[in-house]
């Protein structure tokens, strides 16, 4: 408790001074810059190649699971099932 008084005293303290700081302006969005034919150009290269280099990745083929035969789809419920536990009733006392 006398921790937590502490932690409280020091941001209550602290709290007013970090606001009287000024933050500096910093622009997040700078300006944006129109590109040039010759960039657009290569880009539209870059995309067509790219994408012609997807089309000669072959297909995923089937999985080589070599236990999937042994396995079952869908895990059956065991027959052994243990009843739900007991809550614990709270005493009062601690017991070390």
């Amino acid at each position: 408790m006398r921790v937590l008084c502490a932690v409280a005293a020091i941001a209550l303290l602290t709290g007013p001074a970090a606001y009287a700081q000024q933050m500096p302006q910093m622009n997040l969005m700078p300006e944006v810059k129109s590109k040039t034919p010759e960039q657009i150009e290569a880009e539209k290269r870059r995309d067509a190649a790219y994408q012609e280099s997807l089309k000669k990745i072959p297909d995923a083929k089937a999985s080589s699971d070599p236990w999937g035969s042994v396995r079952s789809d869908t895990p059956k419920a065991s027959a052994s099932t243990k009843p739900p536990a007991k809550p614990r009733i709270k005493t009062g006392r601690n017991v070390n």
